[in-house]
């Protein structure tokens, strides 16, 4: 893992640009628990939105590597990276706090990351929905963690809490949001192109100059689904030294399911085989809409001098937004900054995403019992099963047509998503939940209940098996943290109680002492 780690760190092909640059990866975990230093009983991903839980099976590396000539090195230049290791997805925090951090130490070395470790050694967890003051070599970085009850789309909360802070601390709009716009550049007039193919969890390779366009590039990919998480795999850089390289490359299996960002031309070889290939150059920010890539045939990805495109032979299900990008032009003859054409877009990308998910959601709430069939004394009754077909009838009256103008076949785009991972992730998401929340609907019909009628004409066997059962259900309720009040939890308990102390002493006994 370490060896992996330091591969990544560096670029992978021959860089000529001196000075900084940033970038990120992400690594699976390889063998060991996986478990998390930070003991937070799971509350941290059960208040947190689904794109930004901690993982527990990969880490991020965030990294600040720097080039510079010195003629006292052997190879004739400085060339050091200082890496940030975390299971958080927060770019923005950590790029920023590597700002701080890395011209620092590449002058004075380990003194000064003892020095910044033990401060942040101090920060607070990340809570979500709280503001942090995180101290850090005599600046504060002040940043909002968000949390899932935010409204999708709306701006991160204003109301820092300035606490008359001195120095006024650095505040960062969000832990984690990219500036799309800047990212899409090349390719915004086929942002529903890619909008589609992430949807799908199509195998794609973003080929870019460098690992920070890479990164960048395959982030701002993985981020268009919101609120909807991207359940495949997804490299933001990748080395010809990873350990998954053959797995990748070898032409005898269909390409995995993921995203994978490359800057090495050796791979324009070795990755021909996959269906869609997005190739990028420089992100340069200029007046105009920068020059568009333009949609090539996968035939044309011969020579190591591929143009940028994209390289596919996939075909929409939707038609384009036209509107978007005459608003996206008029921004930028406008000159409207940068992070307002992103809201834009990002507002876009969430209204779509929204039109196509809300008839799911619409749906799977219709599988639901009704309360009433929720009795204190049997088992919660079932979900009723997901059935596609009955699914794709529902469309007619309440598709997407109703929250969305763009016009093509979306029943086909449902047909394909129900083959997807993000589907499985969405559906399996959602199963729980309801399942959870049955289970709470149950343990407040027992609260209800009159326990000591139900007992009359009962057996000290069936009374027996029912403390046992109410006992598994408390256990499961705190363990699953389920969405159940304090209170119902306790009058569960003081049943529990009751019915223990209806009982002949020697079963009082054995219940009390299990």
């Amino acid at each position: 893992q370490k060896t992996s780690i330091c591969y990544l760190s560096f670029p992978d092909s021959y860089s000529g640009g001196l000075g900084d640059t940033q970038f990120s990866f992400r690594l699976r975990q390889s063998g060991g628990p996986r478990t998390s230093p930070f003991q937070d009983d799971g509350r941290y991903n059960r208040e947190a939105p689904l794109t930004l839980q901690r993982e527990a099976a990969h880490y991020f590396g965030y990294v600040y590597f720097r080039q510079v000539k010195d003629s006292s090195m052997r190879r004739g230049y400085f060339q050091k990276s200082l890496v940030l290791v975390s299971r958080l997805p927060y770019v923005n925090l950590f790029q920023s706090l590597l700002q701080l951090i890395a011209p620092e130490y590449f002058d004075k070395l380990e003194p000064c990351l003892e020095a910044v470790c033990n401060e942040i050694d101090q920060w607070p967890p990340p809570v979500p929905g709280q503001t942090l003051n995180l101290p850090v070599m005599g600046v504060v970085i002040q940043v909002r963690i968000p949390s899932k009850v935010d409204k999708p789309g709306s701006s991160p909360v204003k109301q820092f809490n300035q606490e008359n802070l001195l120095p006024a601390p650095l505040v960062l709009p969000s832990v984690h949001e990219l500036d799309l716009f800047r990212c899409f550049q090349p390719v915004l007039i086929h942002i529903q192109m890619l909008w589609e193919l992430m949807l799908l969890g199509e195998p794609m390779v973003v080929m870019a100059p460098s690992p920070t366009v890479s990164s960048e590039m395959v982030l701002a990919l993985t981020s268009v689904l919101a609120p909807l998480r991207y359940c495949c795999d997804f490299r933001p850089y990748f080395t010809i030294h990873d350990s998954e390289f053959k797995e990748y490359t070898t032409r005898t299996q269909a390409p995995p399911n993921i995203v994978v960002g490359v800057t090495n031309p050796f791979f324009i070889k070795t990755l021909q085989h996959w269906p869609h290939i997005l190739r990028v150059g420089e992100l340069r920010m200029s007046g105009d809409l920068p020059k568009q890539v333009k949609v090539k045939k996968l035939a044309k990805l011969k020579t190591l001098d591929t143009k940028p495109g994209i390289y596919t032979s996939y075909k929409t299900f939707l038609h384009k937004d036209k509107s978007l990008i005459k608003r996206l032009l008029k921004g930028i003859q406008r000159k409207r900054p940068s992070e307002v054409q992103s809201a834009l877009l990002r507002r876009h990308l969430l209204e779509l995403t929204q039109s196509f998910i809300i008839p799911l959601e619409h749906y799977i709430a219709s599988l639901m019992p009704l309360q009433r069939a929720i009795t204190p004394w049997k088992n919660p009754p079932q979900i009723r099963p997901f059935c596609q077909e009955d699914f794709m009838k529902t469309l007619e009256h309440a598709g997407p047509q109703l929250t969305c103008v763009l016009k093509g076949d979306w029943l086909g785009l449902y047909r394909r998503f129900f083959k997807s991972p993000n589907f499985d992730g969405w559906f399996r998401q959602r199963h729980r939940e309801m399942t959870h929340k049955l289970e709470a609907l149950h343990l407040e019909a027992i609260c209800e209940a009159d326990i000591v009628a139900w007992m009359k004409d009962k057996s000290e066997v069936e009374i027996v098996d029912l403390v046992l059962k109410l006992r598994e259900k408390l256990v499961r309720a705190r363990c699953q943290h389920l969405p159940v009040k304090e209170e119902t939890l306790q009058r569960v308990g003081l049943y529990i109680d009751t019915i223990i102390g209806s009982l002949p002493e020697d079963l009082q006994a054995v219940l009390h002492h299990p």
